[in-house]
């Protein structure tokens, strides 16, 4: 005879109780393990994707990059060209308005040499004139305004009755 003791109900019923939860937790166990196993080739998926996906956008953007500085470049020498022509004509436009306003101010040659020979000329008649009498100072004297003359009177007198006289400055 085997000695066996009643077993409560409540006592059976934890047991069973006990029994099922540790069931439950060793499936749970193992679908962790499955999941960590899932996860973890996820992981490796997710990675290869993304890597790939920086991989294509990466290039991109290097390809824009690259657009991008080639097109700044020949803005550059767009740039450089324009400032040097700006430059230049910046440069040059107040010289050619200076020529310009010289050329049209001053006289051409063949009006210098004319101007020179009526110079010349007008010396010329200056000294001639000077000669003859030119500088003679003459002026309106008394109060019936008659003609008369600056003598010299340091100077001899000259004619029958000496009433000629030099003039000042002669």
């Amino acid at each position: 005879m085997t000695d066996r003791l009643p077993v409560d109900p409540d006592t059976m019923k934890l047991g069973l109780l006990l029994e099922t939860a540790q069931t439950q937790q060793d499936l749970a166990d193992d679908s962790l393990k499955r999941l960590q196993a899932h996860t973890q080739g996820l992981d490796a998926v997710v990675r290869e994707e993304v890597r790939r996906a920086l991989i294509a956008e990466l290039g991109d953007l290097v390809e824009q990059c690259t657009k991008a500085a080639h097109a700044l470049k020949a803005l550059s020498g767009a740039a450089q060209v324009r400032a040097v022509w700006c430059g230049a004509v910046l440069t040059a436009l107040p010289g050619v308005l200076i020529a310009l306003l010289v050329w049209w101010w001053l006289p051409t040659p063949a009006q210098i040499a004319g101007l020179r020979a009526e110079r010349q000329q007008l010396s010329d008649t200056v000294a001639r004139l000077a000669q003859s009498g030119g500088r003679i100072d003459l002026r309106t004297c008394g109060s019936p305004a008659r003609l008369c003359v600056k003598v010299d009177r340091h100077a001899p007198s000259f004619g029958p009755q000496s009433d000629y006289l030099i003039v000042q400055g002669y």
